[in-house]
């Protein structure tokens, strides 16, 4: 038996969340310990809630852990569990991070990424600015993640579509269930040439208290939120919040004052989000702007006194941004050699911080 489908089975209890899970697994050792724990040494674990206890021993009881697993591989779905080093670096750093994520596609380590969300009830001006910001932005590189809804979602996915870029779907229910229904035909592209996700185990339905979890993924897994549209109390406003609390940026795009749909966005710009009004503007707010396509022999000027190891991480970051776990094992030197290199490099302009401890050769 695969270790994940442990993770898996423990992960579908009801009421056993992400902290109740962490809990658990460092309290007996592993998934499998805790599904074959007894009664009586589940009361023993601190500060755990009879419910819960009781709502492990009877889902056990009825469900089968062959079974459960059995359903993950027959939809050839991926599981990333906190534990496995494929599991997201930017998801790792949030509180309350998912301890198992159901993926369809390819979900890198690290990658540089934007969201982009707003009113499911978009208009069609709402729609335009995100499919053609979604476009422009993951043709300069950057992943586009949202939610899949429909509205400001569904256009941004089908902007990075449109021009080859890579997207993110993050859903509110299990991976087999499809939501909204007219979205089967994107979801399946997404999962094709992205990645659909999702922290909800098999059969959860679109219920409205799972979304505001599903956002909070939506803005961890990226470098800033990008508002496109959003009415005054709208859910993409709660994507905000989480931004908020992560330490990732916030950016939105104006709208008429007349417009129901603008009202949230246009109190972002007056609370200090940054204004959007082209790709430009986040690219820029990135050091991106110059990045994509720049000649490589241009970076080489200024390069002369370099040690070995800056001369190195120099030329490691000249593609893409990086981050820096990333730098120090492509690097091969001492981290503390490579940390001090890019502390020398960063002094000497030759080297920009993005949010989230990512680096990138500067434009010259």
């Amino acid at each position: 038996m695969d270790q994940k489908a442990f993770w898996v089975g423990l992960h579908a209890v009801p009421q056993v969340g992400a902290r109740t899970f962490m809990q658990l697994v460092e309290y007996f050792g592993s998934p499998e310990e805790v599904w074959r724990a007894s009664e009586a040494q589940l009361h023993l674990v601190p500060g755990l809630k009879v419910q819960v206890i009781q709502s492990l021993v009877s889902f056990r009881a009825a469900k089968s852990i062959e079974r459960l697993w059995d359903q993950v591989i027959l939809r050839k779905i991926s599981v990333i569990t906190l534990k496995d080093p494929e599991y997201p670096l930017s998801l790792k750093r949030i509180y309350d991070p998912p301890p198992v994520m159901y993926v369809r596609g390819s979900l890198p380590l690290e990658e540089p990424a934007v969201a982009i969300v707003g009113s499911r009830r978009a208009t069609p001006y709402g729609k335009q600015v995100a499919e053609r910001l979604a476009g422009e932005l993951a043709a300069s590189g950057l992943c586009i993640v949202s939610g899949l809804a429909r509205g400001i979602d569904s256009s941004a996915h089908k902007g990075a579509l449109r021009v080859g870029g890579r997207t993110v779907a993050v859903l509110g229910c299990g991976m087999d269930v499809i939501y909204p229904p007219e979205n089967r035909d994107l979801m399946e592209e997404i999962g094709n040439s992205g990645a659909v996700v999702t922290e909800f185990p098999l059969g959860t339905p679109p219920e409205a208290g799972n979304f505001p979890a599903r956002n909070r993924l939506i803005s961890g897994l990226t470098w800033g939120t990008i508002v496109v549209e959003a009415a005054a109390k709208s859910g993409a406003l709660i994507t905000v919040d989480f931004a908020l609390e992560q330490g990732r940026d916030v950016f939105a795009v104006p709208g008429p004052i007349t417009s129901p749909c603008s009202e949230g966005t246009n109190q972002l710009l007056k609370q200090g989000a940054k204004l959007v009004t082209s790709a430009q503007d986040v690219l820029e707010e990135y050091r991106m702007a110059n990045l994509f396509g720049a000649s490589t022999a241009s970076a080489s000027q200024g390069t002369e006194g370099l040690t070995p190891e800056e001369k190195r991480v120099l030329e490691l970051l000249q593609s893409i941004p990086l981050h820096v776990d990333t730098v120090v094992r492509e690097a091969r030197f001492p981290a503390q050699q490579v940390h001090a290199a890019l502390m020398y490099l960063e002094v000497k302009g030759l080297v920009r911080q993005l949010p989230g401890k990512y680096f990138v050769a500067a434009a010259r």
